[in-house]
């Protein structure tokens, strides 16, 4: 970093310490995303129509598939609602690091029946479930209860049925994380006592593509769910999670050896579509290039919002872990080479020094001085402006932390160091791409 940008991060980061002392201001209002519905793809021009109507009917077809098996068992049970499976706070039912000769275990092998278990119809998995308990029984839930404990009137997580929320998901790892899981599985047994495991296997990859949208992004929830989970969603590294796994599949990488060529052939299509999706969303301010959202909408992928206090905005944590995942990709193309330039030279504009984010007594975490620390980067950073911003339940976007409740300062991460690794590993990744 030369001084000249030593100087502006510094006067940066002074700003927004100061304005955390200054006068607060509510400086706008989150608006919800829009739906993928068909009214909205009948306004594009009719030759991108044909896809996207096939799009959505497929999701309403999985959706009913998904519903009906549901309805059925419980039908056969007497059961007047279904039973909610039991909960487990991310993938953590699913050992992903042991060692190879693990998966072949009897314990092993009792999980793995477990995921297959609740593999829904449409090919995916919801999130957080605990895997490790007991297969999935008739009439028995493909989620657990996954709404929000703070939902309000009008709230952008207000769920038509409690009872069909994330049924299948790319959210916190999910199916990715089950696809990785019986991959080892496979790998580790004798091919003719993997039939059960390949097979929920090639089903999850089918989802995965089934899911990817004629724009190449994936959405939160597939089948559809309406509201901001149609959006392509960068939340949390979910698409990326999604397009590692395919990448590493094409790849034949371990442990995916058993994948069939004409599988590694249309996963390797998929990716490409994707990547085609990332260069295309990341957001240009005046003619330059500079990071991405959370949610992108799938069909004019401009930047929208989530949860009432995630707004449209430039977001340092998804940005980081996109341009990660380009300066993995083993041939990057001239333009993928020009998007993590921009992408990394909008993180250094952005980075904030010798402040941190803490306790503070019994105010809560507030950004305070906190000279040699850093580099931190706010959450959201508004689009031009590029200052923090903050969001609250009510949908009110403010100009700093301590001006948002106690609990939204307690429960969500406005601040993050995540991007410090990227910005160390790119030195050496941008020579390598100079010196062709």
């Amino acid at each position: 970093m030369n001084s000249h940008q030593i100087i502006t991060v510094f006067v940066l980061a002074a700003a927004v310490f100061h304005s955390a002392q200054s006068h607060a201001a509510i400086i706008g209002t989150n608006v919800p995303a829009e739906p993928l519905t068909l009214a909205r793809i009948e306004m594009l021009p009719s030759g991108q129509q044909a896809a996207w109507k096939l799009y959505l009917e497929t999701s309403a077809q999985q959706r009913r598939a998904d519903q009906q098996l549901l309805q059925k068992e419980m039908g056969e049970r007497g059961l007047a609602t279904s039973v909610i499976p039991p909960a487990s706070r991310g993938v953590g039912s699913m050992p992903l690091n042991r060692r190879a000769d693990w998966y072949e275990t009897k314990d092993a092998r009792r999980i793995a029946d477990i995921i297959v278990s609740f593999q829904t119809p449409a090919g995916g998995w919801s999130k957080n479930i605990d895997l490790s308990d007991h297969p999935r029984a008739a009439g028995e839930g493909f989620a657990s209860d996954n709404s929000s404990r703070y939902v309000g009137s009008a709230d952008n997580d207000a769920l038509k049925d409690v009872r069909w929320s994330y049924v299948a998901t790319i959210d916190n790892g999910a199916t990715t994380a089950e696809l990785r899981y019986l991959a080892k599985v496979i790998s580790a047994l004798p091919e003719d006592q993997g039939t059960r495991y390949r097979d929920a296997f090639s089903r999850g990859i089918d989802y995965l593509l089934a899911a990817q949208n004629p724009s190449g992004g994936w959405p939160q929830v597939w089948p559809l769910q309406g509201g901001y989970h149609d959006a392509i969603t960068y939340n949390d590294g979910a698409m990326v999670n999604v397009m590692e796994l395919l990448r590493e599949v094409a790849a034949t990488k371990e442990p995916f050896a058993f994948t069939p060529q004409a599988v590694r052939e249309r996963v390797e299509a998929s990716v490409e579509r994707g990547i085609e999706c990332l260069l295309a969303t990341q957001v240009v301010v005046e003619g330059k290039r500079t990071a991405w959202c959370q949610q992108h909408d799938a069909l004019t992928l401009k930047p929208t919002a989530a949860r009432n206090y995630e707004m449209p905005s430039l977001c340092s944590a998804e940005s980081a872990g996109i341009i990660d995942f380009l300066m993995e990709l083993p041939k990057p193309d001239s333009n993928v080479v020009a998007a993590v330039r921009s992408a990394v030279a909008w993180l250094e504009k952005t980075q904030l020094n010798d402040v941190a984010f803490r306790n503070v007594g019994d105010k809560g975490r507030l950004l305070v001085p906190a000279p040699g620390s850093g580099p931190l980067w706010a959450r959201y950073y508004e689009i031009g402006s590029n200052r923090p911003i903050f969001g609250e339940r009510d949908k009110t976007i403010h100009d700093r932390v301590d001006d948002i409740s106690f609990e939204r300062r307690k429960g969500y991460a406005w601040f993050t160091d995540g991007p410090a690794g990227v910005m160390k590993r790119f030195p050496k990744w941008n020579a390598a791409r100079a010196a062709r």
